[in-house]
């Protein structure tokens, strides 16, 4: 049986511990989880995602948890795999 992302995401953030930590991490988790996120609406493994954008699955293992991060080369190969489109926000706070 496989969880929806949308369904996991919303049970981490519902522990008060995880929205700490997460808070302080934000950036490299919110890039960590929009790869995973698209990588599961399209149906893809990660050794899938990393055969159509020329990397390894260890490496997009990597992304996903937030550990390295990818380049905007990157990440544009990824949108393209999975049918996305990148987009680059700055926020006020």
């Amino acid at each position: 049986m496989t969880i929806p992302f949308k369904t996991l995401k919303e049970r981490w953030n519902s522990d008060p511990a995880f929205r700490e930590a997460y808070h302080k991490i934000g950036p490299e988790m919110e890039i960590a989880f929009a790869i995973a996120e698209a990588r599961h609406r399209a149906n893809l493994t990660q050794a899938q995602l990393a055969a159509r954008i020329g990397s390894s699955q260890a490496m997009v293992a990597r992304w996903e948890r937030g550990t390295t991060m990818p380049s905007t080369k990157s990440l544009a190969k990824v949108a393209e795999a999975t049918g996305s489109r990148l987009r680059v926000q700055l926020e006020a706070d």
